[in-house]
Formats: structure tokens, sequence, C-alpha cells
């Protein structure tokens, strides 16, 4: 298959190719063109795939014949016509602004009290008016020039990117995140469960893109999650049973999402981030600035340096959640996680066997009389929700849940209603109509559907600040006001 990854020039690729070159991947593309606006990022990161087969390979991963296997041929360019072009499935991984616009979504916030947090909240919003419109131009380029092909959205806030997508591509879009399904295994492996691969039979897990909770683990028939949530010791042996006092974690009878900690101790995580001398954005943009000059005239210490690159970066993940000097697992620092969801849907579209996965699709579960009926029950069955999924050459199928707890519901409820008012602000001009019929009414303009979305939202939750943060994101992004210019 011919892979083409827009934002090729970004931090996460080499992963991708890395993960081609041997074990369960190898041999899945035999072309991978990377697409992005800046000649000077794909010439930093084809400097790095370069390196890579004299380098390493997976973690655990054999050599055959003890050398690092070729991958397949890559083909870099800044035009997407060119990059669409044969394209059998495209990976989108963008960041409009750069590293500079995600330290402004955070300080905006931040400058107000609020969390500042690039996906989660009103830097979350931010983030998503301003990718969502080139999300949609490269799917309508899709439509025009590769119109049988697969979009694998990464692109934060990746619910809210693809739901944004789905009025367009229909059922040939479908998000990814590495979280949810890293919670999945974690807490197997802390309650001794050994989930099949490509399997998540017994596993119970409903919410939104970092909104989500695993409610039930089955081993034997036997649901073992809460013996799991009674025992500290387990607990602690893994990060998300570590972010929650044991106590909460019993009551609510249920192990959430790690960005679940921004709502469920808000002030603490406000806090930590005032603190630090620098955002989490600051931190990226001032590495990557350094970093990216110097991978193109690296050599063989390409892959090297880029490495040394994320092993840092992943170690800051999260780090207003974690006491000082606490380090991340191993496990998660050895790298890898968006890019194996992403290829085990690409090699199940492809009809490579069937997969089970947690991503990001609308909710409807089709029965064989047409009617739809929804996989998270309580949530309108054209929303996009966070669930296991079974993929197969077929498409991708959300596997029903159970009812939420009327707490988690209802939040959910509230950040779904966030979602799709941003969806409509971010909409464009020739196209203000609500994406879907479930879309909140009354939204009226799209500068009053973004002022309605950062108010609505549970960690804003004022008019007043709501008003402030779509001034400061304006200032801070003129390309905003200038799109609300064109409804009047």
């Amino acid at each position: 298959m011919r892979l083409m990854i827009a934002g090729g020039g970004g931090f996460r690729v080499p992963l991708v190719y890395r993960a081609l070159l041997a074990g369960p991947f190898a041999g899945l593309v035999s072309e991978l063109v990377l697409y992005d606006v800046d000649a000077g990022r794909l010439a930093a990161v084809e400097a790095v795939l370069a390196a890579v087969p004299r380098q390493a390979t997976l973690p655990g991963q054999a050599r055959p014949n003890g050398r690092a296997p070729a991958g397949p041929p890559v083909r870099s360019t800044t035009s997407l016509a060119d990059a669409l072009a044969g394209v059998d499935l495209v990976f989108a991984a963008i960041r409009p602004g750069g590293t500079a616009g995600r330290t402004a979504d955070e300080r905006v916030a931040q400058g107000l009290g609020l969390l500042g947090q690039e996906t989660t909240g009103a830097g979350g919003i931010s983030y998503a008016l301003r990718t969502i419109p080139p999300m949609l131009g490269l799917a309508d380029a899709m439509k025009r020039l590769c119109p049988d092909a697969w979009l694998v959205n990464f692109t934060n806030p990746a619910g809210m990117v693809t739901e944004a997508l789905v009025p367009v591509l229909g059922r040939k879009v479908v998000g990814i995140c590495d979280s949810a399904g890293g919670l999945v295994q974690r807490a197997a492996r802390a309650a001794g469960v050994v989930l099949p691969e490509g399997r998540l039979d017994g596993v119970g897990y409903y919410g939104l893109n970092h909104l989500g909770w695993l409610y039930r683990l089955e081993a034997g028939g036997m649901d073992v999650l809460p013996g799991l949530l009674a025992d500290a010791g387990a607990l602690a042996g893994f990060e998300e049973g570590r972010l929650f006092p044991q106590p909460f974690l019993a009551g609510l009878g249920c192990l959430p999402n790690e960005y679940l900690y921004y709502y469920y101790d808000t002030a603490r995580a406000v806090a930590a981030m005032r603190s630090a001398a620098q955002t989490r954005g600051e931190t990226i943009h001032r590495q990557q600035s350094a970093l990216y000059p110097r991978l193109a005239s690296a050599g063989a210490e390409a892959y090297r340096l880029w490495d040394a690159g994320r092993r840092s970066r992943e170690e800051g993940y999260l780090a207003e959640a974690r006491p000082a000097g606490e380090r991340r697992d191993e496990e998660d620092l050895a790298g890898g996680g968006y890019e194996r969801v992403a290829l085990a849907v690409m090699r199940a579209l492809s009809g490579g066997g069937e997969a089970e996965l947690v991503l990001n699709t609308p909710n409807a579960l089709i029965g064989p009389d047409g009617a739809a009926a929804a996989a998270i029950p309580g949530l309108p069955v054209d929303a996009v929700v966070e669930v296991p999924c079974r993929v197969d050459a077929g498409g991708v199928t959300p596997l029903p849940q159970d009812r939420p707890a009327e707490a988690q519901l209802a939040l959910m409820c509230r950040v779904k209603e966030v979602e799709r008012l941003v969806v409509r602000a971010a909409a464009p001009a020739s196209n203000t109509a609500p994406a879907s019929n479930t879309a909140p009414p009354n939204a009226g303009t799209r500068r009053e559907a973004a002022l309605a979305a950062f108010a609505r939202h549970p960690l804003v939750a004022s008019d007043v600040l709501a008003a402030r943060l779509l001034a400061g994101y304006e200032a801070a992004f003129p390309e905003l006001a200038a799109r609300w210019g064109a409804d009047t």
C-alpha cells in the first residue's frame, strides 16, 4: 500500500518508519510519501529515516541476518496534489502554527488562571479552531484526488477533528490516540490479565477522546477490575493508577483516562502548570528549534540525536501530574503507541486480518434493517466517540458498551456539545450549517459558536472568561478574527 503522512516533517514520523522495518508491519507499505508545508522539517526527518536502518529497530524486534532491514522507499513533497496521487491511505498529524501556536494556546488560558493544555479545555478549543479548517481542506482534496483512500487522523484534538471530517469522508475516516489503548494494556498487566494480540475480549471502555473510562476488565469470564481498584499496591505499579487516590478510584468503580486528571484535580493541575518556568509547549518549542536544524546535516548521527530528543520529550509528558523527580514507565519511554495503533488499523483495513482497537468513530451501530443504535447509550448515534472497535477490510465498527454512570454521561454530553460548537465555529464560510442534525441549535454566527464553546466547557464555565479567552486567542491568531469577518 502507498501511505502518505500529512505533517511528514513531524517529530513522530520516525516512529512510523521504524515500525515498518521489522515485525508485524514489515512489508505493509510499498511507498511512504511525506507531505509537509515546511521543506526544512521534511529534510530533517528524511535525514533521521536514512539513519534508522544503521541504528535500530523497535526494541525486541529481530534483525534478519543480524542486520536492520531496509524500509519502504521514502519520497517527500510540499505539493499536496503530488502527495495524494495514487495514495491508498493517509495518516494526518498536522500542527498549524507549530509549537509557537501551542505555546499561545497554553499561555492565553494560563493568563486567566485556567488550565493551559493543548487538547483539554480552552487550549484544546483554540487548537481545534485553527486545525479543523486545514484538515477539512485535506479531506476535500482526498475526495477529489484519491476518493477511495482512508484517512487515519492523529491530528489533535483527535475527537473534535474527526467529528468535523465525518461529514466529508463518511466512514472513510477514523481517529486514533494511544492513550486509551495504553490504559487498557497497563491495567491488564497490573491485574495479571493477558489480552490476546489484536483482541479486546472482556474489555469495557467508553468516552470521548481524552475523556474516557475503563469500566470492565474480564479474565476467565470474571470482571477483575474491582479487585484491581481495591489493590493500592497494584495501582501504584502504573501511571493511571498513581494519578488518582485509591479510595477515589474504588468509589468511582472504573479507571479514568489520564487526561481526566485535569477534570478531577483541576486546581492542582493548574497550580503545577503555573509554577513551572515554561509551559509544555515552550519546552518542546525550544527543544525542536535547536534540534531540527542539526538533523538535516547530522548524517549517521541523525537518528541518535532524534531518539535522545524523543526520550527527553516523552519524559516531560503529563509531568504536572507526577511528583517531582518521578520518571515515566520505561515501556512508555521506549517509544511507540500512535504508530502501532495506526499501522494496525491500516493492516486490518487492507485485508490483513481483523483487529480490535480503541478508536474514535461515529457512535452508530447499524442493524440488519439499517436502523442505528448507539454504541454508547445516551450519546447521539452520529457523535464521534472513543470505544473499542472491530476493524477489518469492511471498515471500522464500534462495539456496544454499557450505559455510562450518570455523572460520566453528563460530562461526556456537555463536552460533546462543546465539540460540536467548535466544529460549527471552524466550518468554512460557505458551510456554516451544523455538521449533524444533533448539533447544538441556535449557535448563531461562527464567532458566537466559538464563544459559546468556551463558555460551556466545564473547565471554563463562565461567559466572562469565555469572552476574555476568545479575545486573547483572536489577538494571538489574527486569522480567527479574519474568519469571523466573513460572517458579517
